[in-house]
């Protein structure tokens, strides 16, 4: 997909706005204050017997998501959309390839993803186009009626977040950011470990995405390079703090419990990229005039309303081992992650002056039920070791099932706004900037994340 300008963008949201408005006086459902009808948290929807899937953009994460789908129970994919015919063509050979029926395909211009949003026979749309892209579809999709997977960040903006907020409360359709590091192994322990007390009483977090990824700049026309690449010479901040922050806020309860209350960031100089590309290209190179001014490593210290404190640390830059950090710490001990270590006062070792490395002792009491029913089967179908087939497995299940999914639009909305929070500290001497209350004050009384089997 091309880039959508500022201009397009505020056009779109003002019609889907008021397509959303106009769905509310329909329904004569009274409207919350900020532009919603109702919360979304814990939304149940009716029982899906079958869910019907469209995808919109299929490149680098969305066709793993198709192939994913593609061995789920109750789904039938009805139709694929993305701009570029090659990778269109891919998606739809997957699914015959199969033997499950033909779905319909689009591509024929930047907006014909509107024309897989006018069908009728879709209940589930999952967005994985460049971020850009991802409120303006989400909002489409909802306002027609579908349920949303939007891939990570879904929104760059906090304006764009609450637009997700307010759709989703106007038209009472769930979008789910997907997050799957959620669904990881570890991190599912983790969080059951967390809902048994084991670390005691939560005192802070550590998030991180530190994945060296500069060589995606060779990716010029297409591919997640050819427009990723532009974003570090747009911002200065954390450009993708999910992936880290997801499990840790699962964790904390955040929207459940607790909530972000404030952010302060800082960036180190922005030298990697600028030399990658001068090492890597011709001096006239399209990568050699770009003025890269992300920070290298940025660090993000985020305080919640109960006083707990999450570091968030963003590096796609620098040469070192990839870590998403994941560290737990609480009055009786900690986990952190990469490698995975656990240090307990209290049932553990005896010795928390010293880390535990052996996991299989712990995976084998602490294991959450939900990847000891399913880990074969998603480890068997792949995606980051699974967690992306579980993911969606999951989705599916509770939509199958009309059960509330594991992430909400809320969610959605806080994890993504550390991004253009962490900009605008970062631009005001790393001066703390306050995170909205998107859920307008149901996370007092918002039942935590419950483990699940």
């Amino acid at each position: 997909m091309k880039p959508l300008n500022r201009r397009q963008f505020i056009q779109s949201a003002m019609g889907v706005a008021a397509a959303g408005m106009a769905t509310a006086c329909v329904t004569g459902t009274p409207i919350l204050q900020g532009g919603g009808t109702k919360s979304v948290m814990g939304l149940e929807v009716d029982k899906l017997d079958v869910v019907r899937v469209g995808f919109i953009g299929v490149g680098e994460r969305g066709v793993g998501a198709v192939k994913h789908f593609c061995h789920i129970d109750g789904v039938e994919i009805k139709a694929i959309c993305d701009t570029h015919q090659k990778v269109l063509d891919r998606a739809v050979n997957i699914v015959t390839e199969k033997g499950l029926p033909k779905p319909a395909a689009y591509g024929k211009g930047d907006y014909a993803y509107r024309d897989l949003l006018a069908r009728d026979d879709i209940d589930l749309v999952i967005i994985s186009t460049p971020w850009i892209w991802h409120t303006p579809m989400a909002v489409d999709a909802m306002v027609s009626g579908k349920h949303v997977g939007v891939e990570v960040p879904a929104a760059t903006t906090v304006e764009e977040a609450w637009l997700l907020v307010d759709t989703a409360e106007r038209t009472q359709k769930n979008c789910m950011m997907l997050e799957n590091v959620c669904y990881g192994r570890d991190e599912l322990m983790v969080l059951n470990m967390v809902r048994q007390g084991i670390f005691g009483e939560l005192l802070h977090g550590e998030a991180a995405y530190i994945h060296e990824l500069r060589w995606q700049m060779k990716e010029i026309e297409h591919k997640t390079g050819s427009w990723r690449t532009g974003w570090h010479a747009k911002q200065n901040g954390n450009l993708y703090p999910t992936h880290g922050l997801g499990p840790v806020s699962q964790y904390m309860n955040i929207n459940r419990g607790d909530r972000f209350d404030y952010l302060t960031s800082v960036s180190s100089p922005a030298l990697g990229r600028a030399a990658y590309a001068r090492k890597e290209f011709p001096a006239g190179h399209q990568r050699n005039q770009l003025d890269y001014i992300a920070g290298d490593m940025n660090t993000s210290i985020i305080k919640t309303v109960q006083g707990r404190s999450i570091m968030v640390q963003h590096d796609t830059t620098t040469p070192r081992p990839y870590s998403r950090h994941n560290l737990i710490q609480g009055t009786n001990g900690v986990f952190a992650g990469f490698p995975n270590r656990i240090a307990l006062e209290e049932g553990g070792s005896g010795n928390y002056h010293q880390w535990d490395h052996d996991m299989s002792s712990w995976y084998d009491k602490y294991d959450h039920p939900l990847w000891r029913k399913m880990g074969d089967e998603a480890e068997r179908n792949g995606g980051h070791g699974g967690m992306d087939f579980l993911m969606f497995w999951r989705m599916v299940y509770c939509l199958r099932n009309g059960e509330a999914l594991d992430q909400d639009v809320y969610d959605a909305a806080s994890w993504s706004a550390v991004f253009p929070l962490s900009v605008d500290s970062v631009n005001d001497r790393s001066n703390s900037k306050n995170f909205p209350d998107f859920t307008r004050g149901v996370w007092k009384t918002a039942k935590p994340l419950a483990i699940v089997s």
